[in-house]
């Protein structure tokens, strides 16, 4: 309705030209905090007249009751609610405190006072206690204790602000605290809870740290020979010498390659080990730091600790000088021995013109290269197969024995097919049959038994996919079986199972026809004598249709396989017909050849399927289940 019209039938004009009728929005947020706003605009756009009063007076009018005494009586607006986390957010009670630790293996300190700060989390009433980091201080310090509620004793109770408090001793987890200061806000926090804050006191150092700090004296040393000549003299001058260490005597010990370096500055000795790459040791480069090395001690108690004393002069008779250095010398330094075979330049120079020494040969350290041993191949065990269990003999982590790529791709999906009969003199066994598949990729061969119902022999897969040696090879030097020693009539041997090979897959003579340059003649003339008189009854059979027409409805067949959605089990439809096939003749009455289609439900229309039986029969009683198979090939 329009301005000043009520809002009654007859007095309500809709406008059609308002398309929007949604409400404005009313929740906004600001400086990441969300907050509400009055809406700008009504609900499709309309325009709003501005509220003129105040949050505070709509918060008056709400409060206002109706009294007809007294009048109006103003009541309190509830006051806001703020949760601990948000009223004590980022507010921390910080106390200076001291403990007190024992020290039990220095000589110079028997405790020490270690300071630091306990800061108490009003937001959840955790604590945590910080020490201040000292540099080279040699402690671990730093968060002592991480930030937690704080147990305070045996009955689940926790600390809390109330318990703290100066001049008190807090304890945590076993150590003592002795709270002496606080900060300024936890001062003003406690007094404005009702707590009575105690004097601060002072903090305790620690002695030791306060001895260190405390200057010392230097004692007069009267004068004397000028000890800086040698200095002086020989600064930066230095005797390098190549040495062997021998430790081949201990457990995994070695040869050594290490420097040796005399300082003729200060008579002090220097031994470095040479560290080569891959060596299998930690990359240390100081065998033994720079000091001087006693060469004779003077004679003393048995009694005399000297593993605890710093040797001196008094206990010192002589000492490691240039002239017990040399080539091709032994010299032992604080029990090692090392055989010094070179020297560099400088040094050569210096024992020329002081000692008079001119033979400076070196030695040959250098080890003799061990004779190899032969690796000696362990027999057979019997488990997997050898080429395999070879690998374990040649490596620390055995790999998977190589495979003929080449081969493998070549080869890929060719596989020679054979029905084979078991040998045994089990009765229930002569009438078994088998498929035995080789695969050319790989020479591994797997045999397969077609279940027959009511036989009382499950069947399925009877070997699995592997490769088999011939009778009479050894495990060292394995004679495995190859496709030349399949023809119809031998006798194959699979791990003590005799098979009598007495059929063949038309692929087999395609293939060996093919390859007949890689095959021994004997074994193509084999499967060609067996397969010449099935291919005369089916040339007389077939010879009533032209090729062509039969080879044009193969390809028909095949289109329509191929637009089926559902995938179709060639491999189990060709083993049927073989499986029912019990002479190897390659026809099968018609009445059982239309059963075994029912089974399958072949994907094809029954027009083309009763076009193909029709080309493929022999007769009326029989039917060529091989030439019918061309038009699924597996």
């Amino acid at each position: 309705p329009g301005p000043g019209l009520p809002f009654l039938p007859g007095c309500a004009i809709k406008d059609p030209t308002k398309t929007s009728f949604h409400r404005s929005q009313t929740l906004d947020f600001k400086n990441g905090y969300a907050f509400s706003r009055l809406p700008r605009e009504g609900v499709g756009g309309d325009t709003l007249f501005a509220n003129q009063l105040s949050q505070d007076e709509l918060d008056d009018l709400c409060t206002k009751g109706s009294t007809l005494t007294y009048g109006l009586v103003k009541r309190p607006a509830p006051s806001s609610f703020a949760p601990a986390f948000v009223a004590y957010d980022k507010k921390v009670l910080k106390f200076d405190a001291y403990f007190q630790e024992e020290v039990a293996i220095s000589a110079e300190e028997h405790y020490r006072i270690r300071q630091v700060g306990i800061y108490y989390y009003l937001e959840d009433d955790s604590m945590c206690v910080i020490e201040p980091k000292v540099k080279n201080s040699g402690l671990v310090q730093g968060k002592l204790m991480r930030r937690h509620r704080v147990p305070k004793n045996e009955q689940g109770d926790y600390y809390h602000w109330k318990d703290l408090n100066l001049g008190i001793d807090l304890t945590m987890y076993g150590r003592t605290y002795r709270l002496v200061n606080c900060d300024s806000f936890t001062k003003v926090f406690l007094e404005s809870q009702g707590i009575e804050v105690n004097p601060p006191e002072e903090m305790v150092s620690d002695p030791y740290t306060e001895q260190r700090r405390t200057p010392v004296q230097k004692p007069t040393v009267p004068a004397g020979p000028d000890p800086f000549r040698q200095f002086l003299t020989y600064d930066t001058k230095v005797l390098r010498f190549y040495a062997i260490w021998d430790d081949t005597n201990c457990a995994f010990g070695d040869h050594h390659p290490c420097v040796i370096h005399y300082f003729l500055a200060d008579d002090t000795v220097e031994v470095r080990e040479v560290h080569r790459r891959n060596d299998g040791r930690d990359p240390f480069p100081v065998l033994m730091r720079r000091q001087r090395l006693p060469k004779i001690f003077v004679d003393k108690n048995k009694n005399f600790p000297s593993c605890v004393l710093e040797i001196t002069d008094h206990e010192v008779q002589e000492w490691y000088s240039p002239k017990d250095f040399g080539v091709g010398k032994s010299v032992t330094l604080l029990g090692r021995t090392f055989l010094i075979y070179d020297c560099d330049k400088f040094t050569q120079d210096f024992y020329r013109e002081k000692y008079g020494i001119t033979d400076f040969q070196p030695v040959d350290v250098n080890k003799k290269p061990s004779e190899k041993a032969p690796q000696v191949i362990p027999p057979y065990n019997g488990f997997g197969i050898p080429e395999d269990s070879l690998q374990n003999c040649l490596s620390l982590f055995p790999k998977p024995p190589r495979k003929d790529i080449i081969k493998m791709l070549e080869n890929n999906l060719k596989i020679l097919r054979y029905q084979v009969a078991l040998e045994s003199p089990v009765p229930e066994d002569k009438n078994r049959r088998f498929i035995l598949s080789y695969f050319l990729s790989d020479d591994t061969i797997g045999i397969y038994e077609p279940p027959v119902r009511n036989s009382g022999i499950p069947g399925g897969k009877y070997l699995k996919r592997t490769r088999v040696t011939k009778p009479g090879s050894t495990p060292e030097n394995p004679i495995y079986y190859e496709p030349s020693d399949f023809t119809i009539g031998s006798t194959i041997e699979v791990f003590g199972h005799r098979f009598v090979i007495t059929d063949a897959d038309e692929y087999v003579l395609n293939y060996l026809e093919r390859n007949a340059e890689c095959f021994p003649a004997a074994t193509l003339q084999s499967i060609r004598d067996h397969f010449h008189p099935r291919q005369v009854v089916v040339e007389t059979a077939s010879s009533g249709f032209p090729k062509k027409e039969l080879d044009d409805l193969i390809v028909e067949v095949q289109k329509e396989l191929k637009l089926h959605h559902e995938p179709f089990n060639t491999r189990k439809f060709h083993e049927a017909f073989h499986h029912f096939d019990t002479e190897g003749s390659g026809f099968l009455d018609k009445t059982r050849f239309l059963n075994v289609c029912d089974r399958f439900h072949v994907p094809t229309s029954t027009i083309l399927l009763k076009k193909l039986i029709d080309y493929c029969s022999c007769g009326e009683d029989k039917v060529n289940y091989r030439d019918f198979l061309l038009a699924f090939p597996s």
